[in-house]
């Protein structure tokens, strides 16, 4: 399945180029919930709260109301995701939070799902140079994405893993990577990060697995069902 990506930055639909660079900027929200409106889900990132700069949640409820959002950006505790979920989002993303010390927070994530339930629960796991990356993808830790999923799986009832070493850059995903973590966790499995073609979603989802598209469809080069 085809999920589309809002990302927000600035009360702004934005797209970087590796987490960094701004590619893409929009003000005309509506526009873009209007395209994608009827899609069974949509990805939606607050990249102001990730950062630690501010939230854009006003328009996180405003977009959750119309689409079916799978919601992330800023989630450190557990009451911000019970907030989020608040806000009209069918499941909350988590990423550095599931962090601490280098390794995996097995208590917080105990924790996290005994609260807020694990079916509404997507733990992100970036992946680069086949080592997990948080804060942004900034800091690289000594945890492979493989033993970080099967490690949160008991939490969990979902993964979102991105190839950051491809994000943004349209030249296609690691097939290979996203097979060797499909191949290590019965959950659901969303893989994100450089997905541009159409045969690359279909070969995704004969694996059983979801693709996150960004920069694809806000150029153009992929077009929606």
């Amino acid at each position: 399945m085809l999920i589309p990506s809002i990302d927000l930055q600035g009360g702004k639909v934005v797209q970087l180029v590796q987490g960094e660079r701004l590619a893409i900027e929009s003000d005309d929200i509506d526009s873009w919930v209007r395209r994608f409106a009827g899609r069974p889900k949509v990805q939606l990132i607050d990249l102001d709260a990730a950062k630690g700069e501010g939230d854009n949640s006003a328009i996180v409820a405003r977009i959750c109301a119309a689409l079916p959002c799978r919601a992330g950006g800023g989630i450190r505790s557990i009451e911000r995701a019970r907030g989020v979920l608040a806000l009209g989002a069918t499941k909350v993303i988590l990423s550095s939070a599931l962090f601490r010390d280098g390794k995996v927070d097995l208590e917080f994530a105990r924790r996290l799902a005994g609260e807020v339930g694990l079916d509404r629960l997507i733990a992100a796991v970036d992946g680069k140079g086949g080592r997990v990356v948080v804060h942004g993808w900034r800091t690289a830790l000594d945890v492979t994405p493989a033993e970080a999923i099967s490690a949160l799986e008991p939490f969990f009832g979902e993964f979102l893993y991105t190839h950051v070493d491809l994000e943004g850059l349209m030249r296609g995903t690691d097939m290979n990577a996203i097979a060797a973590l499909r191949a290590v966790t019965s959950r659901a499995l969303t893989a994100a990060g450089g997905i541009t073609t159409r045969e690359e979603i279909d070969r995704l989802d004969s694996m059983g697995v979801d693709a996150v598209v960004g920069m694809a469809l806000y150029t153009g080069r992929l077009e929606l069902d």
